[in-house]
């Protein structure tokens, strides 16, 4: 099937899902996870109707931006793994870092982004399974105390919310769990009103699971092999 008729299948799921929760499908945003897949894939979800691409690696997605400057709404996301030392790269590059994991790498972005005269939306990366070989803050950890309470002190970022990878099983009913934690996590901060901390945003649920999380509050589901099929090893 081509990448139009996989998006339009993935929006039906999607509508399903909410409205078995009893949710409205319009407030939930499918990104398209276009990391190892050219520019002219992307193009083709764009043309699609979507508009939020997550991408995986700053340096990959240097490598083929160049292509894409004529998708004005595009909104690019950076949602792999950031090192501090490419912050300032990732910062010209993309609208939104979605896997902020650390107060150094906050503070990296928001010295960079300093420099660009915008403002940088993040997403701060949970680790909700508490994998040691995955990226993300452990819940309750003083790291994310840390964050949340520099957060009023990031004038040049906008964090908007909260961002898990659970654990992967075959079953996607197995992630239920994780993503429940997270939702609660979401909840318990935003009853804080913490000053320079929004927490609209749930980014949960890839292709295998992403119905799983939209019943358990997502408001942002990270789509890549359903959109575009499978990927490439050799990347």
């Amino acid at each position: 099937m081509s990448v139009s008729e996989n998006i339009v299948r993935v929006r039906e799921r999607i509508q399903a899902a909410a409205t078995r929760s009893g949710r409205d499908p319009a407030i939930i945003t499918l990104m398209a996870v276009s990391k190892t897949f050219p520019a002219d894939s992307i193009r083709d979800a764009y043309q699609a109707g979507i508009r939020h691409f997550g991408e995986n690696r700053v340096q990959e997605f240097a490598g083929k931006v160049g292509d894409l400057g004529d998708l004005g709404e595009a909104r690019w996301h950076l949602i792999g793994h950031l090192q501090s030392n490419k912050a300032t790269k990732a910062s010209e590059l993309f609208h939104a870092v979605d896997s902020v994991d650390s107060l150094k790498l906050a503070e990296k972005l928001n010295e960079a982004v300093n420099k660009t005269n915008k403002r940088l939306a993040v997403l701060f990366e949970i680790n909700v399974g508490g994998e040691e070989a995955k990226s993300g803050v452990a819940p309750g950890s003083p790291e994310l105390d840390h964050l949340l309470s520099a957060a009023r002190h990031l004038e040049h970022v906008q964090v908007k919310g909260l961002m898990t990878i659970p654990p992967f099983f075959d079953n996607p009913e197995a992630t239920r769990l994780y993503f429940r934690k997270l939702r609660a996590l979401r909840d318990q901060i935003a009853a804080r009103n913490l000053p320079g901390v929004e927490m609209a945003t749930l980014s949960m649920g890839m292709s295998h699971d992403f119905e799983v999380a939209i019943e358990e509050g997502s408001t942002c589901v990270r789509v890549g092999t359903a959109i575009f099929g499978e990927r490439s090893r050799k990347l």
